[in-house]
């Protein structure tokens, strides 16, 4: 994953050669191949690469097309096929074509209207220097990110958070609206959590001019018209295992080995396996395909350790194991020990996360694959609702009750309730956040918080208006966009550079997911109906039939009580009390209950005390105006009375 920055003025004042040269020292880490800058007048633009694929070692960027176009990349193009015959017809391009090369040529022949073409996980920044525009891009779900800082004389950008709110010796205001999506499900990709500074979003294209006006245009969105249906469940299995391959296979372009994350599940077994295959007959560039695998025995429901064994057993070799139980038996700051942009940072997995850099590091893992997706877009938790919607609002009511009958003893539901909760789904969204549980926000978030922000209608999903579609296409293309949320968010691991690359977000793997009937991915006793179906001989029976799924609720909940101490300290006076996000007694009665026993979901707790260690950063470093308040600083003493103990 190779960054890139630079800095414009609109007023054509020569750009500071010292402040771009802070922004290249910055974003270094990430990109350690090397890399140069471009400077011309009032622009501005620096490049560091991390090379991943045999095309992007003969890469030199900025790139100066043949138009005049100045141009960084980063990002790996997956239909390079595709766009040859395109761009070159007969004629016979460059041997040594880059994706960068390709990139240009597009963009000199189509314009933006190229981006729509590019499949992949990528960002651009296109520098016009004859209409003095620049455009900044990112992929259809934000895999890449870029973030700008615009003000009226100038604009800096960067594939990084971090530089910009370091370098720029200005203070910013918290978005509130980032926390209450923070606090939901994940913020809008746009936002950050600096009212200041942007994120081009996912299927977006950013243009800046040259009056220093901005503006936004989409070029991505998935289509009412696409529409897949075929006559029998072969067929559909068919195109499922074709689009499957191309996923991984497109993800296995590389020039080192790569190493895919394997837990034993559905999702990551099948990455490897179907990598596995395609290696076998010859049709992937990387020269081999290593596992890395987490385990926790401390776990009551904890049993990976049991099924990804299977994995390597089939494949004949054993990959790397990490144990994740150490979240919980070291003592570990919640603080980062280095500047973290966006809260969310867990200092107690700062061990695990060095050994997993040691791995990569030590065995020159430069693409690592993931799972992330396939429990989202293929039934991981089968949620039949949407699908009961479709038959309500189609007049299906002969299947529809054949089918409540079916979900209601799978589910183990009461008739009435499924019917009510599905119904539910064709209410608009103002009306749904009172009647439906999922519109709920924790107890410990300030109700004026939660009212001025609408906390609770993000919490539902996707704010996205998707008008008279089917209530199932409308929930898979909800789930995208707020996995794009999700992804816009990724923190890049920093103690050893790594390309993460998600087979189950592949566009044409998703886009065949939202054309085809719910019914091919929910079936009720089916795990995984279409998933499961289709990888019959390719993945062991035993993973295609695993009904566990391990989390590690435990493991996290003895991290907060190991560091008690600290957490009391911070939560004595906290920020996030200060700044009306949340009510301080309210939130430590209930830490207090989840441990001595009482159920909790330790993912919004982790997200607030997170939170609060983030605000003290930012505090301590004086980057955020309008607040005076100075907390106390974390003492070792431990104090003598607190809510969290249940001393007095």
């Amino acid at each position: 994953m190779s960054a890139q920055a630079g800095a414009w003025n609109f007023d054509g004042g020569p750009v500071d050669q010292a402040f771009l040269g802070k922004l290249g020292s910055a974003i270094e880490q990430y990109g350690p191949d090397g890399g140069k800058a471009y400077i011309n007048g009032s622009i501005g633009m620096v490049y560091r690469a991390f090379h991943t694929t045999f095309e992007s070692r003969a890469e030199r960027q900025p790139y100066v097309s043949y138009g005049g176009n100045i141009i960084t990349w980063d990002g790996r193009l997956d239909n390079r096929e595709d766009l040859v015959p395109q761009l070159y017809g007969d004629l016979t391009p460059p041997s040594s074509q880059t994706d960068i090369g390709l990139v240009a040529a597009a963009f000199e022949r189509w314009g933006c209207d190229c981006f729509r073409r590019l499949i992949g996980e990528w960002a651009v920044c296109i520098w016009g220097p004859v209409e003095r525009e620049l455009i900044l891009a990112v992929d259809y779900m934000a895999v890449r990110h870029i973030f700008y800082y615009a003000k009226k004389d100038r604009i800096w950008w960067s594939t990084e958070l971090a530089p910009l709110v370091l370098l720029s010796d200005d203070k910013f205001h918290i978005d509130d609206n980032y926390i209450s999506g923070y606090f939901a499900h994940e913020p809008e990709a746009r936002l950050t959590p600096y009212r200041e500074i942007s994120e081009a979003p996912p299927g977006h294209f950013v243009r800046v001019h040259n009056d220093g006006s901005v503006s936004i245009c989409r070029y991505w969105s998935p289509s009412p018209k696409s529409w897949i249906r075929y006559k029998t469940d072969a067929e559909y299995e068919e195109h499922f295992r074709h689009v499957f391959r191309q996923a991984v296979r497109r993800r296995l372009r590389a020039d080192k080995p790569v190493v895919a994350e394997l837990s034993g599940g559905l999702d990551s077994s099948s990455i490897v396996c179907m990598a596995d295959d395609i290696l076998a007959n010859g049709e992937a560039q990387t020269p081999r395909l290593d596992t890395l695998s987490y385990y926790d025995k401390t776990e009551p429901k904890g049993d990976d350790w049991i099924y990804f064994p299977k994995i390597e057993q089939k494949r004949g070799r054993v990959g790397a194991h990490l144990d994740a139980s150490k979240l919980g038996s070291s003592l570990a700051s919640f603080e980062s020990p280095e500047f973290t942009p966006l809260p969310g940072y867990f200092g107690g997995s700062r061990q695990l996360d060095a050994e997993r850099a040691s791995v990569v590091r030590e065995r020159g893992y430069r693409a690592v694959l993931s799972g992330i997706g396939g429990d989202e877009f293929l039934g991981g938790i089968p949620d039949p609702r949407a699908l009961l919607a479709d038959l309500m609002v189609q007049f299906k009511f002969v299947t529809l009750a054949k089918q409540l009958m079916a979900w209601s003893l799978v589910k183990r539901i009461p008739l009435i309730q499924l019917f009510w909760q599905s119904l539910i789904i064709l209410f608009p969204s103002w009306l749904a956040q009172y009647v439906v549980n999922g519109g709920k926000v924790e107890p410990w978030i300030e109700s004026e918080f939660t009212n001025r922000t609408k906390l609770a209608l993000p919490v539902r999903g996707s704010s996205e208006s998707f008008g008279l579609w089917l209530p199932s296409r409308r929930s898979r293309l909800g789930g995208v966009f707020l996995m794009a949320n999700k992804l816009a968010k990724f923190r890049t691991p920093m103690l050893a550079p790594e390309e993460t690359r998600y087979p189950y977000l592949d566009q044409n793997l998703i886009e065949f997911i939202l054309s085809i009937p719910a019914s091919q991915l929910l079936r009720p006793g089916e795990r995984r109906s279409l998933m499961g179906r289709s990888l019959v001989g390719i993945v062991p029976q035993e993973i295609l039939s695993r009904r566990t799924k391990q989390f590690g609720a435990r493991t996290l909940m003895v991290a907060v009580e190991r560091n008690v101490e600290q957490f009391q300290m911070a939560f004595q006076s906290p920020l996030s009390t200060s700044l009306g996000y949340i009510n301080q007694s309210r939130f430590l009665e209930i830490v207090n209950g989840a441990r001595n026993g009482q159920r909790v979901h330790i993912g919004p707790i982790l997200k607030t005390i997170s939170l609060e260690f983030w605000l003290r950063d930012l505090m301590s470093r004086r980057l955020i105006d309008g607040i005076t308040l100075v907390p106390p600083p974390l003492r070792s003493a431990s104090l003598e009375a607190s809510a969290l103990t249940g001393t007095t």
